[in-house]
């Protein structure tokens, strides 16, 4: 056993950060959606090469399982997890290694999450000898939509070939909101479980002139959006967060028809079951009974979709310390509630105790308020927030191994 001091994980993360970067900016190039990444697949087994992993691929999916055995023997199973798609936007960054694919970029940091992961890899690879149990290095496609996470858990991402199943579980998102290499979490509920709503008006169609001889879907569709709001704030209670939101409205053709139907599309995000279940009843009686009221008819359909991400209050508290004392705890924070936004490393959360958390990415410089997050076809990220990620990923990991 050499006797030579293991290399601090910040300073071996800041040695790593050149090709972290390479890696990144080649992802955010060549950007791809959904659940099948041929290309981003290709580059994540291209940078994994030469690493003492046993890699599998996906099945139905363009997913990457790589398991790094460690040198000691017995202990746990822990999984990191990266995503790898983008989503179906213009880039309109301006930088030199933007988007060449027209009409996709990687808006919500996926890029560097993937290249963190990759970073983690690198860092636990070098400790492998001193490593009780294993590491799961879980790049998932289909984040945005698609539910690729439970498709990989399907496929068996958190079983192992040794028999002994994945025991703990951390993931990263990075964000503007939050000063380059900060981290952010909290015990408990930390993203939102978001559902989708589709109504449909149905009325009567004629001529604009005559209103009275038709049935018009429009003022009832307008009504009806009203009226959803203000169930939500009369029928929830306030300490337990609900986000509806309509976010498209569609009707008619041209100006002199009344149109036959009005549809409304959103979504509606909660943070309970209780007001997830009391939403879908109240969104389906109050859509029709609006309807009714002007005798128009109205067509429900709620689609569920991820559940929310909970913490657990115990591993939030470890991850919390490890990167405490990795970092210092002046940059580690309390998240002090939770992001109405949806993850589906829920679908992981619900099997196995872990966390997310937030790792800020906001370029130095650039003003708190007002700075473009991500979904933002604008929004940029300090690159060395990497280094911080990997670091962190590498150091929640010993921490829960005992390493």
């Amino acid at each position: 056993m050499s006797s030579v001091p293991q290399e601090p994980l910040t300073a071996a993360a800041r040695r790593l950060l050149p090709g972290l970067v390479a890696l990144r900016r080649a992802l955010h190039r060549a950007p791809e959606t959904g659940l099948h990444l041929p290309r981003t697949r290709r580059t994540v087994l291209d940078a994994l090469d030469g690493l003492p992993l046993t890699v599998t691929t996906g099945r139905a999916l363009s997913s990457v399982v790589a398991t790094l055995d460690g040198g000691r023997p017995g202990g746990r199973t822990v999984l990191l997890r990266g995503d790898m798609d983008a989503l179906p936007q213009q880039e309109e960054t301006g930088l030199e290694f933007a988007s060449e694919e027209p009409g996709v970029m990687h808006a919500c940091g996926h890029d560097l999450h993937t290249t963190m992961l990759v970073g983690a890899a690198r860092l636990l690879a070098e400790r492998r000898a001193e490593l009780p149990g294993r590491v799961v290095f879980m790049f998932q496609p289909g984040e945005e939509r698609g539910g690729g996470a439970r498709h990989m858990i399907d496929e068996g991402v958190l079983e192992t070939s040794g028999g002994a199943g994945v025991e703990g579980a951390f993931a990263l998102h990075v964000s503007t909101r939050f000063a380059s290499g900060t981290v952010h979490l909290r015990p408990g509920p930390s993203f939102a479980a978001a559902d989708l709503l589709r109504i449909t008006v149905r009325g009567r169609g004629g001529h604009a002139s005559a209103p009275y001889l038709a049935l018009d879907p429009v003022p009832v569709a307008c009504e009806m959006v009203q009226a959803l709001q203000t169930m939500v704030t009369r029928t929830v209670h306030v300490f337990d967060p609900v986000v509806l939101t309509v976010a498209r409205i569609a009707a008619g053709t041209t100006t002199n028809i009344i149109p036959e139907t009005a549809e409304l599309h959103g979504t509606f995000r909660t943070l309970t079951p209780r007001a997830r279940r009391l939403v879908r009843e109240n969104v389906t009686r109050v859509a029709r009974h609006v309807a009714a009221a002007h005798g128009a008819t109205a067509e429900v359909e709620l689609e569920e979709g991820y559940p929310p991400v909970v913490n657990d209050a115990g591993f939030a508290a470890a991850a919390r310390a490890a990167a405490g004392d990795l970092l210092g705890a002046d940059r580690v924070h309390h998240l002090p509630e939770p992001v109405m936004g949806a993850e589906d490393f829920s679908y992981v959360l619900e099997r196995v105790p872990g966390a997310m958390a937030f790792l800020g990415a906001r370029p130095p410089g650039t003003p708190s308020e007002g700075a473009p997050d991500i979904h933002s076809n604008r929004v940029v990220f300090d690159e060395d927030a990497m280094a911080v990620g990997s670091a962190v990923h590498a150091a929640v990991a010993l921490d829960f191994l005992g390493g």
